[in-house]
């Protein structure tokens, strides 16, 4: 007879996406309104500039805290984060968790520099995130970097605390 499961979880994989999304849209978030608060004295506004996916240009003229435009910016925030996440985790994951720094750095570096690739270079400017409508590009630099740090930080914790209780 088969084992019927009465509760449904999501894979590992997925776990450990959503956790290391969740880690790098707050963080990517943080670093953007710095420099967007910087760059033109709205720490939102650069949230709400990802909004131009739905709503065009306009969306990085709102400069304040908007239902539609800020909260719209950090569930698209969210999505690529754990979009990313997801494939440093399938790739990297385990380098991490096994605490192979050097490979769990270097994999985290290897997603962002893809994930600036792929968001500047390669998709439809109405698919970029739009953070360059509130702030210079250098910030760009900065905000991929907090990812490339996020990235591999669940897995590297999650390594530290298993090892530790053997």
């Amino acid at each position: 007879m088969k084992n019927i499961r009465t509760h449904h979880s999501p894979s590992p994989l997925l776990e450990a996406a959503i956790a290391s999304g969740a880690l790098a849209c707050a963080v990517t978030a943080a670093v953007a309104a710095a420099a967007g608060a910087r760059a033109s004295s709205s720490a939102v506004a650069p949230i709400n500039a990802i909004s131009h996916v739905v709503y065009g240009p306009s969306a990085a003229r709102v400069r304040t805290i908007d239902a539609s435009h800020t909260a719209l910016g950090l569930a698209i925030n969210f999505g690529a984060s754990t979009f990313w996440a997801g494939i440093y985790e399938a790739a990297f994951g385990r380098a991490a968790e096994r605490g192979d720094v050097p490979r769990a750095l270097a994999g985290a570096a290897a997603v962002a520099a893809l994930a600036y690739v792929t968001d500047y270079h390669v998709v439809p400017k109405r698919l970029t995130p739009g953070w360059e409508a509130r702030m210079p590009l250098r910030s760009l630099a900065v905000i991929y970097g907090a990812l490339a740090i996020c990235l591999p930080l669940r897995g590297l914790a999650r390594g530290a605390t298993l090892r530790r209780r053997t």
